[in-house]
């Protein structure tokens, strides 16, 4: 019977992979034909076939545009929908609670106070005032995910007291977002877009960023699959069955956080796809890390790549905020999620 079962989840998830890699190339292609500039879909097809041949030389507008900001930005959207699922699904094992995920415990809102500091005052590094602003979301995103997790386990280490803490955490951090907005009313305009959350100002070494780290630690964390299995039995039976425990959380919490907030430094706040993705995997292949993350990635990916592609088409030529977008559909699910807990759920 459990043979029988495992077959079926290993079947579910080559279809999940080999669907979802056919769908991500078609909604790569279609997110190429939307934005300000319309281009027909033969014609993005055509574009990309000469700007591949070319070695991404341009010989027109239309070439132009798609190698220099639609390619790069349908790229970051890819890594983006990936990592943030994988982490979420990471988070969720680690902590053995079906309710967090980078949004919950606090990634989020560290980020958007990072990056208001950068915007604000100006922030350079070492000269460089290009990426002040996704160094210091980065910086803000980690500590804010360390200091929910002190917090965590400084009130006992339960699944809980990770929900609770990351919902303290947040809203410390909002509120400090909050006061420098507050007193900084005339030049809250580059603010205001990266809370919103969007994937327009992506260029080529944002995209490359993004996609290299989200690849290495997504593939990382893969080959300790069956760890995170293991440690869904709690931590006592972990230590029985030969695991260090609170060497491999920590080891596996700073990668996390290190992949989350890489994927919110370049783009904004995106929140509740990391809770959604794992979810809809584990609805249909089961809870086995060795299945559920390579599927979160596909699905992650697809899913940010149809509502990017719904942000730019609905009030063309303006773009909705992908940040707000997820959280509509994120929030009703949530509370999905809170009243399943009461019944019966498998991880």
């Amino acid at each position: 019977m459990e043979e029988t079962k495992a077959g079926r989840a290993k079947y579910k998830l080559a279809l999940i992979l080999g669907l979802g890699s056919i769908t991500l190339v078609l909604l790569f292609i279609i997110s190429l034909t939307t934005g300000v500039m319309d281009i027909s879909f033969q014609e993005a097809m055509a574009a990309l076939w000469n700007l591949i041949q070319n070695g991404g030389a341009h010989q027109n507008t239309q070439e132009l545009v798609i190698w220099q900001l639609r390619v790069p930005r349908a790229l970051g959207v890819i890594a983006v929908g990936a990592g943030l699922s994988v982490a979420g699904a990471v988070m969720q094992a680690l902590i053995r609670n079906p309710l967090v995920d980078p949004y919950i415990t606090g990634v989020s809102s560290g980020a958007a106070l990072g990056a208001t500091l950068a915007v604000l005052a100006g922030v350079t590094f070492m000269g460089i005032s290009a990426y002040a602003t996704p160094i210091m979301a980065f910086i803000g995103a980690v500590g804010a995910f360390m200091f929910t997790m002190i917090l965590a386990e400084a009130a006992g280490g339960r699944p809980i007291s990770y929900v609770l803490g990351g919902v303290i955490v947040g809203i410390a951090l909002q509120a400090g977002t909050t006061l420098l907005m507050y007193f900084n009313a005339d030049r809250l305009h580059g603010v205001l877009f990266w809370l919103f959350g969007s994937f327009a100002y992506l260029n080529w070494n944002s995209a490359l960023i993004m996609v290299v780290v989200v690849a290495v630690l997504s593939v990382i964390m893969l080959f300790y699959a069956k760890e995170f299995n293991v440690i869904l039995l709690g931590d006592e039976q972990a230590r029985q069955l030969g695991m260090n425990v609170k060497s491999f959380k920590t080891g596996m919490f700073i990668l996390v956080s290190a992949l989350a907030a890489v994927c919110v430094a370049f783009t904004g706040v995106i929140g509740f796809l990391g809770l959604i993705v794992p979810h809809l995997v584990r609805m249909l292949i089961g809870g086995d890390h060795r299945l559920l993350l390579p599927a979160s990635m596909v699905l992650g990916a697809n899913v940010l790549l149809v509502a990017d592609i719904v942000c730019k088409t609905v009030v063309a030529p303006s773009e909705l905020p992908i940040g707000a977008i997820i959280s509509i559909i994120g929030a009703p699910f949530f509370g999905y999620l809170m009243v399943r807990m009461g019944k019966e759920y498998v991880m």
